[in-house]
């Protein structure tokens, strides 16, 4: 079963691929963040042809990036430049690394634009949240103990009321009513 995240932030990705067959990786792992216990995912969102590319040109960005069983390679991009297939907006997910990107036609430049968003385990928040709960129910606790002391008042002070049969306003019992 896989690990589930919570994604708490994240950093702007921007890569460009320039020149025949050009290649970039994306392995936070491999790139020191090692470190950092948490899960890591790639979200592109955006795949455009600079404005420097030869007019005309079809550029093809393909990725290759693992499935729960083995590595594929697919196509997700194909722009002209000067056209109006010059960009492209994407909603693609890597949950993990290593993502390569690669131009398999074209000499660029395509730039591609997303979000690497770093999480922590939700077991982790699981945890913080029982904690908080539990401060919560301590404060309210000690709240209403401070409330309940406030609230008692000496008994000579309380006036007891009693019904009066004859549907009139109750009379106090600590004064001397006159027969």
């Amino acid at each position: 079963m896989a690990d589930e995240y919570f994604f708490d932030f994240g950093r702007f990705l921007a890569l460009t691929l320039k020149g025949a067959k050009a290649s970039e990786v994306w392995d936070p792992e491999a790139k020191g963040a090692e470190d950092y216990q948490g899960g890591h995912k790639l979200i592109i969102k955006q795949a455009l042809v600079g404005p420097e590319a030869t007019e005309g040109e079809v550029n093809v960005v393909q990725v290759e990036a693992m499935t729960w069983k083995d590595s594929v390679k697919i196509p997700i991009a194909s722009l002209k430049a000067g056209g109006a297939n010059n960009q492209v907006v994407l909603d693609l997910s890597f949950p993990d690394p290593p993502v390569t990107f690669s131009l398999v036609q074209g000499n660029g430049p395509v730039h591609i634009i997303g979000h690497h968003l770093i999480g922590s385990p939700m077991e982790e928040f699981d945890e913080m949240d029982e904690m908080e709960e539990e401060m919560i129910e301590d404060e309210e606790g000690e709240e209403g103990a401070e409330e309940d002391e406030d609230d008692e008042e000496p008994k000579s002070k309380k006036a007891k009321t009693v019904n009066n049969s004859k549907g009139k306003t109750p009379v106090k019992n600590n004064s001397k009513a006159k027969k």
